[in-house]
């Protein structure tokens, strides 16, 4: 596979392989990357490899520092070159991938969700942080939205071909409602030419026919929270987590809460109840049951100041 800017015959293989198993943009890059980086560490094709090689570099990769996340993401796409376009599974079989760290998710609390909103410095950045919060969008869901998108009839928002190519339906509040609609008089129309309507940008980019990008809400949002005095270090991906565990502590079934946020896993919607402070406050310890049987620690009685001398 080149290293340089061409394209060679394995890696256009690689992408033929990867376009007829409707691998997504973001996926195909990352594998391109990932080959490329393990050809580059070889000196020669990937063609050649061995099972020496495969090992060396993921002792390389452990060597230079790099997460386990990014270490597994990177074997993933030497993992397809190797078992899908080579059929080397020989060597495939050689790659292993390590069990993340489970990390509990960062989460804002309803006055700094408010503070953050309350920063933005638009109508726009306010609605698109607003359908993050709100409505616990992705970040691609956000800035791909369509005006066909928006049901004001049924309150409802089509997210279409969200994460793993389904849709699914959330809630449309009638306060952002009114935040779309303000919107959408003010919002900049000189890409709309020959546009059909269902089929409009809800948040146009700069150039013809692309919308904001997701580069574009993250650095929204971080000047937002910087704004907002939040020094906690929350993501963009934090308002979806907020919203999640908000509907938990309100007491909305954890099934609906798993048909909104589009998880196809109950045990990744499950997650959230480990953050739940408010539920997890709320649970009642054994010790209550014990009464007097386990009294509250006495305050030690100060013994009193000696008083003056006689003379």
């Amino acid at each position: 596979m080149s290293t340089d800017s061409t394209v060679s015959p394995l890696r256009q293989r690689m992408i033929e392989d990867m376009a007829a198993r409707k691998l997504g943009p973001h996926s195909q890059r990352s594998h391109i990357y990932s080959c490329r980086r393990f050809a580059a560490f070889l000196g020669r094709s990937p063609e050649e490899a061995t099972a020496d090689d495969v090992r060396r570099f993921q002792l390389h990769l452990v060597e230079a520092g790099l997460s386990i996340p990014n270490r597994n993401r990177i074997m993933t796409g030497v993992k397809f070159l190797f078992r899908v376009t080579l059929r080397r599974h020989d060597l495939a079989a050689e790659i292993y991938h390590l069990k993340e760290p489970q990390r509990l998710p960062l989460t804002m609390s309803p006055d700094e969700a408010e503070r953050l909103l309350d920063m933005a410095v638009s109508l726009r950045d306010r609605v698109m942080l607003s359908l993050g919060y709100g409505c616990g969008l992705r970040a691609g869901e956000i800035v791909r939205l369509k005006d066909g998108d928006i049901d004001s009839a049924q309150m409802i928002i089509r997210i279409v071909q969200g994460k793993g190519r389904k849709d699914r339906h959330v809630m449309l509040p009638p306060e952002l409602l009114v935040s779309l609609r303000e919107w959408w008089k003010v919002r900049p129309t000189r890409f709309d030419a020959g546009v059909p309507a269902g089929e409009r940008w809800l948040f146009p980019g700069r150039r013809q026919g692309l919308h904001l990008t997701y580069r574009q809400l993250s650095r929204i949002f971080d000047e937002s929270a910087a704004a907002a005095g939040i020094t906690k270090r929350i993501s963009l991906r934090s308002l979806r987590h907020s919203f999640a565990t908000d509907l938990l502590e309100k007491g909305i079934d954890i099934r609906y809460i798993q048909a909104v946020l589009g998880h196809s896993k109950l045990d990744t919607t499950a997650r959230y109840t480990r953050v739940a402070t408010g539920r997890i406050a709320a649970i009642e310890s054994p010790l209550a049951r014990l009464g007097a049987k386990h009294p509250r620690p006495r305050k030690k009685r100060r013994s009193p100041k000696p008083g003056p001398k006689a003379a």
